[in-house]
């Protein structure tokens, strides 16, 4: 025996769910992404999403649509008469004609501990947050945001140096399991559905780019913790002046340091830099247009003597 499912999903984080419910014996009737995207070296080129590619390479049908306003997408999702949807990052919000047309409803995975960090950032914000665990929870979805009751819940633990890519790798691979346990005890009816608690919501906003310079009049912990909730993507920042041209550096690494000053100046020749409380070194840079490297090599190539000041407030 086997679910008929219709997953929708777009980004690489949903991939190893798609396979792993494939792999479980499945049968993917439908694969629901996000249409291409102008992508490539000059962004001319229509790019498909990771899920999209995964699908074709399965032999799994699949579609696009922009939405499900239109009468005729809504009726081609229930005419798959699939059991139930999986849903894993898709970036749609679902009608709830979507979300009643299949037998037995949609499932997200969601890389949260609900209620805490609903919405569409929640491993960046998590760390952000400077949480010390995270997770991976399987919800019956329902009209409201990330508000369904849970069936499945993956604990994870945040190292202190562990970064949002790191973080989001972890979570992608328990998610996976996950999913798959649900579906199985779905399969079987025997699929508990506990509601969240009312107290400890918190909403995991898009991270918006005004909120990515590196602020180092906060404390130290904070400063790394946003260093680290942003990488590598879109990446925590800041300015300097390097051989005479003010620069824009990336910071993909850090850890807590010894050492104090006035906020924004570099104390040493091993990038440690002084903030409101504390200090943090910072490991792992990136110039625009360059590649990332360790803090030493660096600075072979872009100079920032100690004494330097940079600017300790975001713009």
């Amino acid at each position: 025996m086997s679910l008929r499912i219709i997953f929708m999903g777009t980004p690489d984080f949903s991939v190893p769910t798609l396979r792993s419910l494939k792999q479980a014996g499945h049968e993917i009737v439908a694969v629901y992404t996000q249409p291409p995207r102008p992508g490539g070296r000059r962004g001319l080129d229509l790019v498909k999403s990771p899920v999209h590619q995964a699908a074709e390479l399965l032999g799994i049908p699949v579609f696009t649509p922009l939405n499900f306003k239109a009468e005729e997408d809504r009726a081609t999702f229930i005419a798959h008469q699939a059991d139930v949807a999986v849903v894993v990052a898709y970036g749609l919000l679902l009608p709830v004609a979507i979300l009643e047309g299949t037998r037995l409803g949609c499932y997200n995975g969601h890389a949260s501990l609900l209620p805490r960090w609903r919405g569409a950032a929640p491993i960046q914000r998590a760390i952000m947050a400077g949480d010390d665990k995270t997770g991976m929870m399987v919800m019956k979805m329902e009209k409201g945001l990330d508000t369904g009751p849970v069936a499945i819940t993956a604990e994870i633990t945040i190292t202190q140096e562990m970064t949002a890519g790191e973080l989001h790798d972890a979570l992608m691979l328990s998610g996976a399991r996950a999913m798959v346990a649900a579906m199985e005890k779905l399969e079987a009816d025997d699929l508990p559905l506990t509601p969240q608690p009312e107290d400890g919501v918190l909403y995991a906003a898009k991270i918006d780019k005004g909120e990515t310079r590196i602020d180092f009049s906060k404390p130290a912990r904070d400063v790394h913790n946003h260093i680290r909730g942003l990488s590598p993507f879109p990446g925590a920042w800041f300015e300097a002046e390097i051989n005479g041209k003010a620069e824009r550096i990336k910071v993909l690494a850090s850890q807590l340091s010894d050492g104090a000053g006035d906020a924004g100046t570099v104390l040493n020749g091993e990038l440690t830099i002084a903030c409101g409380e504390g200090a943090v070194r910072l490991l792992k840079l990136q110039k625009a247009g360059g590649k990332p490297l360790a803090a030493q090599e660096f600075l072979r190539g872009s100079p920032i003597a100690a004494g330097t000041r940079l600017a300790a407030g975001a713009a």
